[in-house]
C-alpha cells in the first residue's frame, strides 16, 4: 500500500505536471491518473474529478473510462458524494454501497457499475472555485485508517497543483476573452464606416442603424457586421492583439 510519506514525495511529480500540461481538464485528468496509479497498490482504484467555476461549465474529469462514467452521472443528476463534498468541504467516506440509502439514483449507477466502496474528498483551491476528488474502490470496506489517510492527503497535495493550474486557466481564458472583444470591436468599426459611407451619415446615426438592423433580424450584431462587410467584397477582418 502507498505510504503517507511516499505521498507527500510525489510533490515534484505535480510540478513536473504542471510545467508540461496548462489545460485545467489535461491537469485534471493527469492528477486522477496519478491518483489511481498510486493508490491502486493491492486493489483497483478509479478516481474522477469534478470542478465548478463562477461563470464556466462544470469539468468533469477521471483517470478511466469507468469514473469518467460514473462522475458524468453524477453531474447529470446534480447530487452525489463528490458534489456534497466539493459544496460542505466535509470528506464523504461510504464503506459499502449496497447499503448506502443517500443519493438513490446516483449510487444505483454505482451499483451497476460494480465499485463497492467511496471516498470523496474535497479540494482546496480558492474562494469562488470548488472542486473534489473521487475514489472508488471495488473492495467493500475500503479507504480506511490508513489507506484513509493516503487518499486525504494525496487530494490536499493535488489541490495546490489545482489552484495553480487555474489561475494559469484564467489568465489564458481573459487573454482569449478579450481578443475576441478586440476583433468583434474591428468588426463592428468597419461595417460602421461602411454604413456611414452607404449613408452618408455621422458615426452615431451609423451605429444605431446597425443595431435596428440587428434587432430587427435578431442577429448579434457581430454577425450583421461580418454580413455587411462580405457584401462589398471584404473578408472578416482579424486583428493582431498581443495579451
Amino acid at each position: 500500500m502507498e505510504t503517507l510519506e511516499d505521498t507527500r514525495d510525489f510533490s515534484a511529480e505535480l510540478s513536473q505536471l504542471l510545467m508540461h500540461d496548462h489545460d485545467i481538464v489535461q491537469v485534471l485528468n493527469s492528477l486522477a491518473k496519478m491518483a489511481e496509479h498510486r493508490l491502486s497498490s493491492g486493489r483497483t482504484v478509479r478516481c474522477g474529478i469534478v470542478l465548478e467555476r463562477p461563470r464556466r461549465n462544470i469539468v468533469v474529469a477521471s483517470g478511466s473510462a469507468e469514473a469518467q462514467q460514473m462522475e458524468e452521472t453524477q453531474t447529470g443528476f446534480g447530487d452525489g458524494p463528490c458534489l456534497e463534498a466539493q459544496r460542505t468541504g466535509n470528506v464523504i467516506r461510504i464503506p459499502d454501497v449496497r447499503h448506502e440509502r443517500r443519493w438513490p439514483p446516483y449510487m444505483e449507477e454505482v451499483r451497476k457499475n460494480g465499485p463497492l466502496s467511496v471516498l470523496a474528498v474535497p479540494l482546496k483551491i480558492d474562494a469562488s472555485s470548488t472542486a473534489a476528488m473521487n475514489f472508488y474502490s471495488y473492495e467493500a470496506g475500503d479507504f480506511a485508517d490508513d489507506s484513509l489517510e493516503v487518499a486525504v492527503e494525496f487530494a490536499n497535495t493535488a489541490s495546490t497543483t489545482v489552484a495553480i493550474a487555474l489561475r494559469i486557466a484564467e489568465h489564458s481564458e481573459t487573454a482569449e476573452d478579450r481578443k475576441r472583444a478586440m476583433e468583434s470591436r474591428t468588426t463592428i468599426d468597419i461595417a460602421v464606416g461602411i454604413i456611414m459611407g452607404q449613408n452618408r451619415c455621422s458615426q452615431d446615426q451609423a451605429v444605431q442603424i446597425l443595431k435596428r438592423a440587428s434587432n430587427h433580424r435578431n442577429m448579434k450584431l457581430r454577425e450583421l457586421a461580418e454580413q455587411i462587410i462580405s457584401k462589398v467584397g471584404e473578408a472578416a477582418p482579424s486583428t493582431s492583439f498581443e495579451s
